[in-house]
């Protein structure tokens, strides 16, 4: 008599099984961590825009940027997010040295695009229509909800 070497079929059958429940759990575990990621890429990326603008408005009040690169009314914040990306010109700089705030206007993680909602120094907080006087305040446009429980609107 030969000894057959290899599996069976129900061996195979057991193997199976318990890499499919092993599958299953991880999977979950996965989406948790794309999504957590996901949402440390938004914190950062609100934060770097957040600190542009507090930068411009410290420029626009210490008179290192003149008031023309500033609209009437918009208290000192930035025209909109490019020009934080294209930079102003210094005031008293005949060099016309620009100082620039931004590299790039950031992609929204949740969207995949650079189409940022945005708040002028005077539209009321949870407001969703720009004003377009200033850009005082970024947020994301994802009508989506994070780990947290809070809009990603909110943030």
């Amino acid at each position: 008599m030969r000894l057959s070497r290899g599996y069976t079929f129900v061996e195979l059958l057991i193997v199976t099984t318990v890499l499919m429940v092993l599958a299953s759990a991880v999977l979950p575990l996965t989406r948790i961590t794309m999504q957590r990621q996901k949402e440390i890429e938004l914190r950062r990326s609100l934060r770097e825009m957040r600190s542009a603008i507090d930068k411009f408005k410290d420029g626009v009040d210490q008179g290192r940027i003149p008031s023309s690169a500033v609209e009437a009314g918009g208290e000192g914040y930035p025209p909109s997010l490019e020009a934080l990306v294209e930079g102003v010109s210094a005031a008293g700089d005949a060099s016309a040295r620009k100082l620039k705030f931004l590299r790039r206007i950031p992609v929204d993680p949740m969207t995949n695009d650079i189409d940022w909602g945005l708040r002028a120094y005077g539209d009321a907080p949870d407001a969703t229509r720009w004003g377009g006087k200033s850009v005082f305040d970024v947020y994301s446009k994802s009508e989506g909800v994070g780990l947290d429980g809070t809009k990603y609107r909110d943030w």
